[in-house]
Order: C-alpha cells, then sequence, then structure tokens
C-alpha cells in the first residue's frame, strides 16, 4: 500500500497489439464527432483546472528538493598488498590493483533510495517521509538550482512515516508553510510537486478525492486522499492547496501496476505538524498516552452491552501502570468523547490522545452498564508507556525461559505445545534449543523433549530447574538425573555431568 510495495497485479487493455493502430483511429473518430456534437449544442467538451497552479508552482518550486539515501561503510585494510617485483611485466597494473586494495574508505552498500521532501525553514530544515531516509548514514538533498547539501537527521517518527532533516547553508533558502487541512472539501484542487522516477521538479494536479482514510498503515490512519498523480519518488513531497500552503505529505498510492491510477494519500497537515514540531524541538515524538486497550463496538457488542449504536471505543483492558488505572474508567466501558471531541470509533480516540499534550488533564465520557459516566484523565507519555511494556515482555520472557547445562528451556505454553505436539496434559519445561558438543547434546536430548522431573524433584519452569540443580552442587552431586519425555512419548532418565 505505498509507492515502493510490488504491484498485486497488473491490468491489461481489452485491444490487441496488432489491433491497436485501427482501434485507435476508430476512438479518434469518435470523440472528434462527440466534441463536434457537444459543441454544437453549446456544452464545454473538457474540464479545466484554475490557472493560478502555474503561479503557484513558480512560488514555491524551490522549496521542494530531491533526496538521496544510501548506507556507506568504511571498508577495513584487509592486509596490504606489496609491491610488483621490479622490471616486472603489467608492474604499472599491479601497482594500480594494489592502490585500490590498500586504500580504505567510505564505499556504498545496499541499494539507494531516492524521493522528495521540502524546507519548512530558511534556516534549512526538510521535511520527508522516515521511509525514504530508511536506515541509511548518507543523506544528500539537492535543490532546484543543482546544488547538493549533505543532511543529518534531526528526528523520525515511524508511525506517521515522517523524518526532519537539516542541512548546512549560507543563506536564507526558500520555505513553506504547513496549512489547514481540516478545512479540506472532497472536491478541492491540490498540487503535488516531487521527484517521480528521479524527475525532479515534476507538477501534478488534481483534486480530494476523499479525507480520513484508513489504509492500515499505522495506528493513526487519516490520510488524504487525491487523484493527482502520485508515483515512485513523490514519497515525502509536499500536497499543495491553491494558496501555496502545505495540506499533506505524499506517503502512498494504490496501484495494481506500480505507476499512479490515480489513488494517492498523503499524510494531513494536521497530524504532521505538530509532529514536525516535536522532532525539531526533542529529536523525538512526545504523544500523549490514555493507557487502555481499544476495539471497535461491532452489532453483536452494541446489543451485549445495551448500546443504542456502534459509535465508539470498546476498553478491552487497562495498563495496570497507565494513566487510566487511576481514572474512573473500566474493562468494558465504551469511550464516547474525549476533551470535548466526539469518538466515533477507536481510531479517533487514537489520534486525539496522541495529539495532545503529556501531562494534560482532560474529561472523558463513557457509556457503563448503558449510562453516561464521566471520568477525568491526566495524560501520560506514550513513549514512556510503550518502553514499560517493552521492558516488561523481555522481563517476563527472562522469567518464562532460560539458559542451563548446554540447554535453553522455557515454560511451555500453547505455541510450543501446538509447535513441538505435545499432550495437553504433560508439564514441565520444554527444550527449545540444544548446544552442540554439550553434555546433554551427547545424552541426545533435542528440541521439543521435556523436562518433568529434575534429582526426582517435577519442575514446571526454568527457574524451577536452575534451584534445583543448584541445590545438587551443594549437595556434592556431580551429575543431575533428569526424567525427560521425548515427542515421542517415550519417557527416559537422562544422568547429565554438572559444570564445574
Amino acid at each position: 500500500m505505498h509507492d515502493t510495495a510490488h504491484a498485486p497485479r497488473r491490468f491489461e487493455t481489452p485491444f490487441t497489439h496488432e489491433a491497436a493502430s485501427s482501434g485507435a483511429c476508430l476512438w479518434r473518430g469518435a470523440v472528434l464527432a462527440a466534441a463536434l456534437m457537444l459543441g454544437m449544442a453549446g456544452a464545454p467538451a473538457f474540464a479545466r483546472g484554475p490557472e493560478a497552479i502555474a503561479d503557484l508552482a513558480s512560488e514555491v518550486m524551490d522549496a521542494v528538493v530531491n533526496i538521496s539515501a544510501a548506507e556507506t561503510e568504511t571498508v577495513t585494510k584487509r592486509g596490504e598488498v606489496p609491491p610488483a617485483i621490479p622490471g616486472s611485466p603489467f608492474g604499472d597494473l599491479f601497482d594500480e590493483f594494489r592502490k585500490r586494495r590498500n586504500e580504505g574508505g567510505p564505499r556504498p552498500r545496499g541499494a539507494e533510495s531516492a524521493g522528495s521532501g521540502f524546507v519548512i525553514d530558511e534556516s534549512g530544515i526538510v521535511v520527508t517521509n522516515n521511509h525514504v531516509i530508511g536506515e541509511a548514514n548518507d543523506i544528500t538533498v539537492v535543490f532546484t538550482d543543482g546544488a547538493k547539501r549533505k543532511a543529518e537527521v534531526v528526528g523520525r517518527d515511524d508511525k506517521l512515516d515522517l523524518a526532519v532533516l537539516r542541512v548546512k547553508t549560507d543563506k536564507p533558502l526558500k520555505a513553506v508553510k504547513f496549512g489547514n487541512s481540516e478545512s479540506l472539501r472532497i472536491g478541492d484542487w491540490v498540487v503535488a510537486i516531487g521527484n517521480p522516477f528521479g524527475l525532479g521538479g515534476s507538477v501534478t494536479a488534481g483534486i480530494v478525492s476523499a479525507h480520513s482514510r484508513n489504509i492500515e498503515q499505522g495506528p493513526y490512519d487519516d490520510y488524504i486522499q487525491t487523484d493527482a498523480a502520485i508515483n515512485r519518488g513523490n514519497s515525502g513531497g509536499p500536497l499543495f492547496n491553491l494558496k501555496g500552503e502545505v495540506i499533506g505529505i505524499n506517503t502512498a498510492i494504490l496501484s495494481p501496476s506500480g505507476g499512479s491510477v490515480g489513488i494517492g494519500f498523503a499524510v494531513p497537515a494536521e497530524l504532521a505538524a505538530p509532529t514536525v514540531a516535536q522532532l525539531r524541538e526533542f529529536g523525538e515524538t512526545r504523544r500523549g498516552w490514555l493507557g487502555v486497550r481499544i476495539q471497535p463496538v461491532d452489532e453483536d457488542t452494541a446489543e451485549a452491552l445495551g448500546l443504542g449504536g456502534q459509535d465508539g471505543a470498546l476498553v478491552a483492558s487497562i495498563d495496570g501502570k497507565g494513566p487510566a488505572a487511576n481514572a474512573d474508567i473500566k474493562t468494558g466501558d465504551v469511550i464516547v468523547q474525549i476533551d470535548g471531541k466526539r469518538v466515533k470509533e477507536p481510531r479517533d480516540l487514537s489520534r486525539t490522545v496522541a495529539a495532545m499534550p503529556v501531562g494534560k488533564r482532560v474529561d472523558v465520557t463513557l457509556l457503563r452498564d448503558g449510562k453516561e459516566r464521566k471520568a477525568s484523565v491526566t495524560l501520560g507519555r506514550l513513549e514512556d508507556g510503550e518502553k514499560a511494556q517493552a521492558q516488561a515482555a523481555g522481563e517476563t520472557s527472562k522469567a518464562r525461559s532460560g539458559r542451563t547445562l548446554g540447554l535453553r528451556l522455557s515454560e511451555i505454553d500453547d505455541e510450543l505445545r501446538q509447535q513441538y505436539a505435545l499432550a495437553e496434559d504433560i508439564k514441565g519445561v520444554v527444550v527449545v534449543e540444544v548446544e552442540p558438543d554439550s553434555p546433554a547434546a551427547d545424552k541426545r536430548i533435542e528440541p521439543g523433549d521435556v523436562i518433568t522431573e529434575v534429582g526426582k524433584s517435577p519442575v514446571t519452569a526454568p527457574a524451577e530447574v536452575e534451584r534445583r540443580l543448584e541445590a545438587l552442587r551443594k549437595e556434592g552431586r556431580r551429575s543431575a538425573l533428569l526424567l525427560v519425555t521425548g515427542r515421542d512419548g517415550d519417557v527416559r532418565f537422562v544422568a547429565i555431568r554438572l559444570e564445574e
């Protein structure tokens, strides 16, 4: 669903290649006849765009840039090549090879990417898509006059696919500003400028085809859809209104062929502008966080909860350390309004909260047992919540798994039970990895085997295995007796020598 994706399929023309010439002649004749009839009837033959587009393009063109991004690495010397033997044939060619071989330096690694961007501050601040620069460490911004400047990354946001760059300049650059995307109407004219297929400074025009599009590319999807031609290389470029204001950042296309078919998507300025401001100020995003997991309200859920409709966001769970845990919000509540803004579906709540400042106290309207209630929440920071969740998940994973005796062990969960076809009634710890040449490998223990006892004591967690092994060491035992159930259901005792 983006401009670098493979096309799902290609639509073919009904005309065969051989019949194209005669078919074209018939087509042109039909079009001419239709045009003459329309002309005689006094109806317009073709629709025309606004004449202001040429003036607009001339005014903003210099603020639109091309962006080239590549990964580079420093090639280290892999051993000096000795000089050629004096008087040997082809000595000069050998010396040239020796020079290239012995000299290290930055060399490109991997394919380069190319895209578009635009200047929003005359001091050298450039906005583009995050996927344009990827993991590149060599980014070049090319201006309309051909000038090339190296850029550094100020900040990036993968949720909205935005990146902010900075270039050094000895003179003020032409810059453009964000406009009001909320006032856009379907049918309004828009202009896209960018670098499609490497053709810099390309201008296309069209209309707003739709707004608030969810193309399932991120948690805050609210794209502007336009039929202005957007192709590969347009990513990161601006979408202008007729005032010359940036009302969107061209990000994705829907295409069966890989080229423009008149369905392009842009991140609206109302989402992009505050995110860009945070990246400029902090080098990272600082989004609001409510601390709830939400889901849509379907017809059956609405009936079960006694709701009059399907609007709102159903609270599926609450983060125990999140802001909502300290408020009168419970699992099963349906949030229908926050800070005075209506919540029609879950993404409305996600976008609204994310756009709010951290620490803001907001009023929440929710439905519980068919009755409307009010709650008040002080928003936390989303990024802090994500870090805490990742850390907790890591600690849980660490507690559920462990490594000992050359074995990596894990508690038995549904996924591992299915992976190794373990019986439903088996209890113990499952072997998920065996180190080569380890004592366990010598005893033919394999991934999928289940250790049910260590030293005649039942075990159900890796930590219990380690505690039992440590107790055996303290008793002076030199080996541990394990009761192992194989994947074939065969049960056997295995004695493994304890590490010194």
